[in-house]
């Protein structure tokens, strides 16, 4: 599956729009990292089990709409684009959504 987040791919030609697809997930680390987290936020640095924790979110979102794509048929997806929103202290979702192409 090509990926892109422009509305184009180089040397390909987009022959169908076949929709917008999406995947998201909502990740909470476990309390024990949410601890260090807590005290590394007091002292300064990077909050690695969050980056960790939304790395993956990513990951998990991305694989949900490259399914959502395969369900379609489609041979790519344009325009993607992330989002994320806090939904609880400790917890985020993210969303990932782009359009789905049949190529030539």
């Amino acid at each position: 599956m090509i990926i892109v987040n422009t509305n184009f791919i180089a040397g390909k030609n987009i022959t169908q729009t076949l929709g917008l697809v999406k995947g998201s997930t909502i990740r909470a680390k476990h309390i024990g990292k949410d601890i260090v987290s807590g005290f590394r936020h007091l002292v300064g640095g990077e909050l690695s089990e969050y980056a960790q924790m939304l790395d993956e979110s990513r990951q998990i979102a991305t694989s949900k709409m490259i399914e959502e794509a395969n369900a379609l048929g489609a041979d790519a997806i344009i325009n993607l684009r992330y989002s994320t929103s806090a939904v609880m202290q400790g917890a985020a979702e993210i969303l990932v959504y782009g359009t789905a192409v049949k190529l030539d």
